[in-house]
């Protein structure tokens, strides 16, 4: 796998080999550059991996759910992050308090993440019905950030959960 931070400016994309696993490479070319993958497709614990390490989230809580950025293998948090229930998005918290910002359009098929200043760090682009897929842009801000490799991740695990979400609602919707 490749280095995250070497792959700002290239073609990334997020897909997923199999409709029937909830398994996602990132790819930067013909070569992959990190996975994210599900425990389980009803649970929301998932273990992402690039070159630069291994880490695991995992959403809590009914009402007010949070979601928690573990490196693999440790039961300490590295970032917590709280999702604006009514309005979409939400906020990320990082252990030296710095927050970043999600954003996401009302029809949730594209995903921002942003510096508290509103910098621009990573955009998503989603696509695909039987099999996710995401068009990825590093923007220039991010470069810098130790936490790039997770937050490349990160996001497009929220952007599944947010599908499920909306999947499961319809779901429910229609059949009451």
């Amino acid at each position: 796998m490749q280095s995250l931070p070497a792959l700002s400016g290239q073609a990334l994309k997020w897909t997923q080999p199999k409709a029937s696993k909830m398994e996602y490479e990132l790819h930067a070319g013909d070569q992959i550059a990190a996975t994210l993958r599900f425990r389980s497709s009803f649970g929301s614990f998932a273990t992402a991996e690039s070159a630069e390490g291994c880490w695991t989230f995992k959403r809590v809580g009914f009402w007010q759910t949070k979601v928690t950025v573990r490196a693999c293998d440790s039961d300490s948090d590295i970032a917590t992050f709280v999702n604006n229930t009514w309005s979409g998005g939400g906020t990320l918290t990082l252990p030296d308090d710095r927050k970043l910002l999600v954003s996401t359009n009302m029809w949730q098929t594209k995903y921002e993440i942003k510096s508290e200043s509103e910098t621009s760090l990573v955009r998503y682009s989603m696509g695909g019905m039987l099999r996710l897929s995401s068009e990825v842009e590093i923007l220039p801000a991010a470069l810098d950030l130790p936490e790039l490799p997770w937050l490349v991740t990160l996001g497009w695990y929220l952007a599944i959960l947010a599908y499920m979400d909306t999947t499961a609602a319809s779901t429910v919707a229609i059949v009451t």
